[in-house]
């Protein structure tokens, strides 16, 4: 089975920035960040092909930057300019694939 590990969450204040790991097993195709607040549903965040191609959602263009190190299984979400809305857990994982959501990691922006 493979296994998603999430990392670099924290607490930032707002306009600060965070990057955010995930480290997979063995290779997958499409990968994708999603979060998921408190008493909210998961949203997708942005995705990347293998051939590095990126979708964002409306609410991070411009201030997300999703990339990925196939040779190394990783995928990366940097995040700038942050808001107190994009507080949440974030995960990754495969859209294509079959996998089993990891633990996350959690991101808190707050003065």
């Amino acid at each position: 089975q493979v296994q998603l590990v999430e990392s670099g969450g924290g607490l930032v204040q707002p306009g600060g920035s965070l990057t955010l790991s995930c480290k997979s097993t063995y290779g997958l195709g499409v990968m994708a960040w999603y979060r998921q607040a408190p008493g909210k549903q998961r949203e997708l965040v942005a995705q990347i092909t293998r051939g590095r191609n990126t979708n964002y959602d409306d609410s991070v263009k411009g201030r997300f930057t999703i990339s990925r190190d196939n040779r190394e299984n990783m995928v990366y979400l940097r995040m700038n300019n942050l808001k107190p809305e994009d507080s949440a857990v974030y995960y990754c994982n495969a859209p294509y694939d079959l996998v089993k959501w990891g633990q996350g990691t959690q991101v808190t922006v707050s003065s």
